[in-house]
C-alpha cells in the first residue's frame, strides 16, 4: 500500500501524481475543491475543479474564478492520476475526491454527513484503500436525531410562538444549515424572513434547481402583524446586532450540533437549542469508514486524537493530517468552539 499518494504540504493536501492540491489554504496552481465553505474553498488559486452541482454556490462565494466542473462519478485524467468526485451529503455541491494511481485508490472526503436532507445529493460510499476523514463530532457522545423529528419540533415551536404573537428567530449557518431548515418549514404557520447573507445562498440553491419555499426580506417593509407570526432565519453573526431590533420581543433558537454539549445553549443565550449538524455524528463516521473498506484512515480536523486512537484499537491503520480546515470565518462561533474545548472544529 502506498503511503504517499496524498501528502501534507504547507499549502494543503497534495497529490504529486497529478500535481494538484485538495482544498488548499494557500494559493496553488490547481485546486480540487470538496465544497464551498470558506475553510475549504479559498480565493487566489490559478485553477479550480469542483462538482457541477456546486458551481453556483462556489461562484457565489468566490466570484469570477477559473472553474472546471465534473458531474458526480465522471472521471478525469490529471497527470498520472485519475480523479472523480462523489457526493458527500454535507451541503449543496459537496464532494468526496477519489484519486486512483496504478490501481491504488485514496478518497479525501472533505466534510460529510450520511443522512439525506433533500437539499443536496446524498452521501455515496466510495471504496478505497485509504480514506481521509473529518472528525468534527468524532466522539461517541455525538448522536443525531432524525432530521424529520427535528424539523417537526421546530415547526411546533414556531407555531406556539406565532399563536403567542412573537416572532421566531433561528440562528443557523447561512450556507447549508439555513437551506435545510428552510426546506422543512411548514409555511402555513406564517411568513419566512431571511437575512441577506442567507438569502444570497438561497438564490444560489434555487438557481441550482433546489426547491425552497418563498422567503421575504425585511427591506420589503413588512407590517407588524406579519412579523408577529414570522419565522426569521439569520446567521449567528446577526445575534445581538441592530438588525435584530425590528423583531421586538422575539423567541430565538440556535441550530447546531454543538447544542448537544452541556451548557452550550446557555452560552449562546438563546431560548432553545436545536441539535442539527451538517456533519456526521459518531455512528455515521464509523459507518462511513467501514463502508469504504479502507484499511488505512487519515483523520483531519475535529476530535482527531480520540478518533485515531479508537480506529487503531479496531485494527485499522490510523493517523492524522494537521490541516487548516475548520475556520468558517463568515459564520464561525469561536467562543462556542473554545467553550467545547475544540477550537480546531468547524461550525456544525
Amino acid at each position: 500500500m502506498r503511503t504517499d499518494l496524498i501528502t501534507l504540504r504547507p499549502e494543503g493536501l497534495y497529490c504529486a501524481a497529478g500535481d494538484f492540491h485538495i482544498d488548499p489554504w494557500r494559493p496553488v496552481a490547481r485546486a480540487v475543491i470538496t465544497h464551498a465553505h470558506s475553510d475549504h474553498a479559498r480565493t487566489g488559486h490559478a485553477a479550480y475543479l469542483a462538482s457541477r452541482e456546486g458551481e453556483r454556490v462556489l461562484r457565489a462565494r468566490l466570484g469570477d474564478i477559473a472553474l472546471q466542473t465534473l458531474d458526480y462519478g465522471e472521471r478525469l485524467r490529471i497527470g498520472d492520476a485519475t480523479v472523480s468526485l462523489h457526493p458527500a451529503g454535507h451541503v449543496l455541491g459537496s464532494a468526496q475526491v477519489r484519486v486512483e494511481v496504478e490501481g491504488e485508490v485514496w478518497v479525501a472526503s472533505g466534510d460529510y454527513k450520511l443522512e439525506a436532507d433533500g437539499t443536496c445529493s446524498a452521501f455515496e460510499p466510495v471504496r478505497a484503500h485509504t480514506f481521509i476523514s473529518e472528525s468534527t463530532f468524532g466522539l461517541p457522545v455525538y448522536r443525531w436525531r432524525p432530521q424529520a423529528e427535528l424539523l417537526a419540533e421546530l415547526n411546533r415551536w414556531w407555531a406556539a410562538n406565532a399563536d403567542a404573537g412573537r416572532s421566531s428567530v433561528v440562528f443557523a449557518y447561512a450556507f447549508g444549515k439555513a437551506q435545510r431548515i428552510l426546506a422543512g418549514l411548514d409555511t402555513r404557520i406564517g411568513a419566512v424572513i431571511c437575512h441577506g447573507a442567507v438569502e444570497a445562498m438561497n438564490r444560489a440553491y434555487r438557481d441550482s434547481g433546489v426547491a425552497l419555499p418563498a422567503t421575504r426580506a425585511v427591506s420589503e417593509g413588512l407590517d407588524a402583524d406579519l412579523l408577529r407570526r414570522a419565522l426569521v432565519i439569520a446567521p449567528p453573526s446577526a445575534q445581538g446586532s441592530p438588525w435584530m431590533k425590528r423583531f421586538g420581543d422575539y423567541a430565538d433558537c440556535f441550530a447546531s450540533g454543538w447544542m448537544q454539549v452541556r451548557g452550550a445553549r446557555r452560552r449562546r443565550a438563546v431560548d432553545r437549542g436545536l441539535v442539527m449538524s451538517d456533519h456526521a455524528d459518531w455512528p455515521a463516521l464509523m459507518r462511513a469508514i467501514g463502508e469504504t473498506g479502507a484499511q488505512r484512515v487519515i483523520v483531519t480536523h475535529g476530535q482527531v486524537a480520540p478518533m485515531v486512537r479508537w480506529l487503531n484499537e479496531q485494527g485499522l491503520e490510523a493517523g492524522a493530517f494537521r490541516t487548516e480546515f475548520g475556520d468558517e470565518r463568515d459564520d464561525a462561533d469561536s467562543a462556542l468552539q473554545t467553550a467545547t474545548g475544540d477550537a480546531d472544529a468547524p461550525p456544525a
